[in-house]
């Protein structure tokens, strides 16, 4: 997957995520993607930055691919 489709995948999740949820959208996409965002060249700073989220939330997504070896979606 392009480090495009993935930036357009986390914009969306950030912009709908219900209120206060912001953050935890941000994670749940680390996890959800994780296979997807660890095979993609491009560091996590660029896909948050295209995503319009903020370069600083890469830390986030990094912390979903660290929790994606441990949990499973619903």
């Amino acid at each position: 997957m392009t480090k495009e489709a993935l930036s357009l995948i986390l914009k969306d999740m950030y912009e709908n995520a219900p209120r206060g949820d912001r953050t935890t959208m941000i994670r749940l996409f680390g996890i959800k993607y994780a296979d997807e965002l660890t095979s993609c060249p491009s560091p996590m700073k660029e896909i948050a930055e295209l995503s319009s989220v903020g370069e600083s939330y890469h830390a986030e997504i990094s912390k979903g691919i660290s929790l994606s070896k441990y949990v499973k979606l619903k």
